[in-house]
């Protein structure tokens, strides 16, 4: 069992950059792929971007494309997502999630991600 804890969330105005981190712990973290996944109020979840087991590819929606970046940390067990030149329609509860130990498939969407954290809050002002 990986237990998933995201941080780093806030207020942040139109244009700035926020950085979410994800600490794992219980579980064989390292061999799963990792995501981050959001939430806006009244919609459902949707994917954000991903990032294989050995860290060599990754996956982002078209809406954050050259804004966020995902990157991973072995060492520290810990999954990171840069986000910059953030915008209004950002504004969700981003979880981070894992699993699908050493998942080989084409799309890192399409993994089965079992472990989910409780999300932390990025709200986008105008």
């Amino acid at each position: 069992q990986v237990r998933l804890v995201e941080s780093g969330g806030g207020l942040v105005r139109a244009g700035g950059s926020l950085r979410l981190s994800c600490a794992a712990s219980g579980g064989a973290f390292s061999g799963t792929t990792k995501g981050w996944f959001r939430q806006a109020p009244g919609k459902e979840r949707e994917f954000v971007a991903a990032i294989s087991w050995a860290g060599s590819r990754t996956t982002y929606d078209d809406s954050v494309k050259g804004r966020f970046t995902i990157s991973r940390s072995v060492i520290k067990n810990q999954l990171y997502l840069e986000m910059n030149n953030l915008k209004p329609e950002d504004t969700a509860v981003y979880y981070c999630a894992a699993g699908d130990q050493y998942y080989s498939g084409s799309d890192l969407r399409l993994a089965a991600y079992e472990f989910w954290g409780q999300g932390t809050q990025v709200t986008v002002s105008s």
